[in-house]
């Protein structure tokens, strides 16, 4: 049960080294419902391997996750994230419908059906394209789109806006100020400056954390 006078996500004391490259050290942040956390730093600084230590898929060298105050690999962290990054993480030799299906079993439903995500992504009258007709923005649509079909509360965003037009990147912002609106929380590294109606923005700028 979440402790309520903690915010679910606490991070601390965390360091990450790189082929013997120091690149943080001693990083410590929260994470509380409805906030949202954007990554800054050059290229190189470690924002893909702070993301990639968040998902579970490289250990830190140093410091500990704490998820509703348990440690991450107890709790039900796994559960309630997702993770959106470069690769769109879909099957090409699916659909776009299949793929959707094959997200969804693997997760508790989330508040959109699979019609309705569509709808919202604008991926509508797509649902028998396979992933391999699709264009690089439609692809990154379809993987908002499984944010929206599963119930997670963690979303983890790795340059979420690229490949996107004016209007997809309208479409990303609007979902997160959405899914924060409703309690949820947004970590992500991104280049584009973010244009959203509220202050629940923290920025962790990786280049001083040494």
């Amino acid at each position: 049960m979440d402790n309520l006078h903690q915010p679910p996500l606490v991070v601390t004391n965390l360091s990450c080294q790189r082929d013997d490259r120091l690149l943080f050290s001693d990083l410590s942040f929260s994470l509380n419902h409805g906030e949202i956390l954007l990554l800054e730093g050059s290229n190189g600084s470690g924002k893909t391997s702070l993301l990639r230590i968040l998902c579970g898929f490289r250990e830190a060298d140093a410091g500990e996750i704490f998820w509703c105050g348990e440690a991450m690999a107890d709790s039900r962290y796994f559960a309630d994230m997702a993770y959106v990054g470069h690769a769109d993480g879909s099957k090409k030799e699916l659909t776009v419908l299949e793929n959707l299906k094959f997200a969804q079993a693997l997760k508790q439903v989330g508040r959109y059906s699979i019609e309705q995500a569509l709808e919202k992504v604008q991926l509508s009258g797509y649902d028998d394209n396979l992933l391999q007709t699709l264009s690089a923005g439609q692809k990154r649509r379809l993987s908002l789109a499984r944010l929206l079909i599963t119930d997670n509360r963690l979303w983890i965003l790795d340059e979420p806006f690229t490949s996107l037009d004016r209007q997809g990147i309208v479409l990303i912002e609007s979902l997160m100020a959405e899914h924060v609106a409703q309690g949820g929380m947004v970590i992500l590294t991104s280049h584009h400056d973010l244009s959203l109606p509220f202050n629940a923005i923290q920025r962790i700028h990786l280049d001083s954390c040494h």
